[in-house]
């Protein structure tokens, strides 16, 4: 008798959490130290193999540690993983900008252009979480090293750049070594 509503559904659910975590670009150790286990802890709530991933509270405290909620891991449920997220042999090959958890609190920012419209036109407030990576299509704010602040909307990354898109929706390549931060839009705010 299984410990869960079954074995695959198990496993699909822990799946979901896994494309989330990828999402965030965390490593299973890195997202297992938020919530102060190793990464043989969280593998075993990924493989399906830890009981307790369909309690609302496990869920809760495992997806806020990756930046996420559980209303997107039932999402993500519906959602089949990209084939560029994998390589023929099945192995993840994602990296993670910027080390440490979320710092907590928000900050927020007004649009002085309509580079974002229809997204976000000149006057919308952002309030966005220093320190949280944004998911595909979420708003970020993205600190250059050289002190300038650019918003844009998140499409991906990889180790050399963050791919994002802006400016009359056009796409950009920001090189990684020329950003300080990225941080995820958490609300806009019309004024």
């Amino acid at each position: 008798m299984p410990r869960f509503e079954s074995d695959s559904d198990a496993r699909r659910l822990g799946e979901a959490l896994a494309g989330l975590r990828r999402e965030a670009g965390l490593s299973q150790a890195e997202a297992g130290e938020r919530v102060g286990m190793t990464s043989q802890g969280w593998g075993l709530y990924e493989s399906g193999k830890r009981p307790g991933l369909f309690r609302p509270d496990v869920q809760r405290r495992l997806t806020t540690a990756i930046g996420s909620s559980a209303e997107e891991l039932a999402l993500q449920l519906s959602v089949p993983p990209a084939a560029s997220e994998t390589s023929a042999s099945g192995m993840e090959n994602t990296g993670r900008a910027y080390p440490g958890p979320p710092t907590g609190g928000t900050r927020r920012l007004q649009l002085s252009n309509d580079d974002l419209s229809p997204w976000a036109a000149s006057g919308v407030v952002l309030e966005y979480e220093p320190g949280r990576w944004p998911r595909r299509d979420q708003g970020c704010v993205i600190e250059m090293a050289d002190g300038e602040v650019r918003v844009r909307l998140y499409d991906s990354a990889d180790a050399e750049a963050l791919t994002v898109r802006g400016v009359r929706g056009g796409e950009e390549r920001i090189a990684r070594a020329d950003t300080r931060q990225v941080s995820a839009v958490v609300a806009r705010m019309d004024v």
